[in-house]
């Protein structure tokens, strides 16, 4: 490995002052991403404005073997964006450009930093739109979904990441180009591009992605029931997809999640209801009227204590704005909490609730649950505050607890949020060594140096991040204050 002071010499040769970023201010916005429990300050960030920017930073780690990581938003929540002590940063935002949109196709070609929403709203005036839809939408990054195959609200139908991503040009961790799928859906050979997406970044930088777009529904019916419990509502969702029917979306919130929701966007939930379950149904016009009738049906037989049905799309967009603002305002429960991503089969969602409320009562920790009823993926939030001694590891435990259950009913320790470094003690739980062995074999095949994200989903990897017990980077270097 080469001196610091050699490869940040390397580095101006091709980043102007200004976009090399190497003082204690200058990387203090980029030592935690949204898991801010953990942070690492790293050696230096670099903001490319080009694809070959991007490709120089990444040959000049290799040639160097300093380790690297790139970032979007910073929006991940399992610290798959925390840097790596002594690494580089390669930050993607000025790379947001989308070059080309072709309705005939229905595919768009976006840069890795081009934010989610953005290629909706270009694609709009053709009456097509881009489907997965996290919750961090607004901000979140076209690359950072590729690298954790982010789903969202609509994924019970659409599917995730994966399911919409045709071709993609990568920089390798040795500096190689590559280019993956195309701009069909139908390729010959191995899957390569389903092998890219969701590789937290363990296998290099996309440059660019190819797109599938979809055409807007013909219309959308949606509703919203109110129930006295959580697993009421989780029962519901069973008897839903049990019936046949295929939702657009299908989300809960708990009386938590509620409560946050309606003080930071007014959303007129239903302010004594203990969980509220959206459905929505989407597509043309004959075909969703009659499987709403078939839906409210349901949902009236389910034990609701009220439903209510979106009288137009104004008030169908204020259901969601208080689902997608969700985690951010849980922030006005608790000053700091942890948001998992385990997933349990549908029929084993009131389950899953139950134990969850016993385990919050069992620890004196509070959980708002939100999630992605459709499919199953869990997003309890289990709120602390950083600055209670072994407050952090108390939580810590207790979201443990909530992966093992996720385990033990059939599921899984992730839906969409990855493994980064959260979980990653939690992958011998999942996987066999002989499973575990053959993710390092690729990954090596890749990147034999692990230079790429180094110490991210693998168990056994050195930890490149330190606990700070919920002090933001930005509090820590004296930038914002919390007081």
């Amino acid at each position: 490995m080469s001196s610091p002071s050699t490869f940040l010499a390397a580095l101006a040769r091709v980043f102007p002052a200004n976009r090399l970023l190497d003082s204690e201010a200058g990387l203090a916005p980029f030592e935690s991403d949204g898991l801010t429990a953990f942070s690492t300050k790293p050696l230096a960030v670099v903001i490319p404005e080009t694809r070959d920017e991007v490709i120089a930073a990444v040959r000049l780690c290799h040639a160097h073997a300093i380790p690297f990581v790139a970032r979007g938003s910073g929006t991940s929540l399992s610290g798959g964006s925390v840097p790596i002590a002594g690494g580089l940063v390669i930050a993607l935002n000025r790379l947001n450009r989308i070059l080309r949109l072709d309705p005939a196709q229905r595919i768009a070609v976006v840069e890795p930093g081009t934010i989610n929403t953005a290629v909706s709203r270009a694609a709009a005036r053709h009456r097509l739109y881009y489907a997965p839809d996290p919750s961090s939408q607004q901000i979140c990054t076209i690359g950072g979904n590729v690298g954790f195959n982010a789903g969202g609200a609509h994924c019970l139908k659409y599917g995730m990441t994966s399911n919409h991503v045709l071709g993609l040009t990568v920089v390798l961790p040795d500096g190689e180009v590559v280019e993956m799928g195309g701009e069909s859906l139908e390729n010959v050979g191995p899957d390569l591009t389903g092998l890219y997406v969701g590789h937290e970044g363990l296998f290099g930088v996309v440059l660019e992605i190819t797109l599938r777009l979809l055409p807007m529904p013909e219309c959308y019916r949606t509703l919203l029931a109110a129930y006295d419990r959580v697993e009421d509502a989780g029962e519901a969702v069973a008897r839903v997809v049990a019936a046949g029917l295929l939702p657009g979306a299908m989300e809960i919130m708990d009386r938590l999640a509620i409560e946050a929701a309606e003080a930071a966007v007014h959303c007129g939930y239903p302010a004594d209801a203990n969980a509220i379950l959206i459905v929505e149904l989407e597509g043309e016009q004959r075909g969703v009227a009659a499987d709403f009738e078939r839906l409210k049906e349901l949902i009236n037989a389910s034990g609701a204590r009220e439903v209510r049905v979106a009288r137009d799309n104004d008030e169908r967009l204020l259901f969601w704005k208080g689902r997608k603002s969700a985690f951010s305002a849980v922030g006005r429960l608790s000053p700091d909490f942890l948001v998992q991503d385990g997933v349990v089969p549908r029929g084993k969602l009131g389950v899953a609730l139950r134990e969850i409320e016993a385990l919050s009562r069992e620890r004196g920790i509070r959980v708002a649950n939100v999630f992605h009823a459709g499919d199953g993926n869990l997003h309890p939030l289990i709120l602390y505050n950083g600055r209670e001694p072994g407050a952090l590891e108390r939580a810590e435990a207790m979201a443990g607890d909530i992966l093992r259950l996720c385990l033990r009913l059939g599921g899984s320790i992730t839906g969409e949020h990855g493994v980064g470094l959260e979980k990653r003690t939690y992958m011998t739980d999942m996987f066999t060594p002989v499973d575990l062995e053959v993710m390092h074999r690729i990954h090596r095949a890749l990147d034999p140096l692990e230079l790429s994200n180094r110490g991210k989903m693998f168990p056994d990897g050195a930890a490149p991040a330190l606990h700070r017990h919920g002090a933001h980077p930005l509090e820590r270097a004296g930038i914002i204050s919390r007081e």
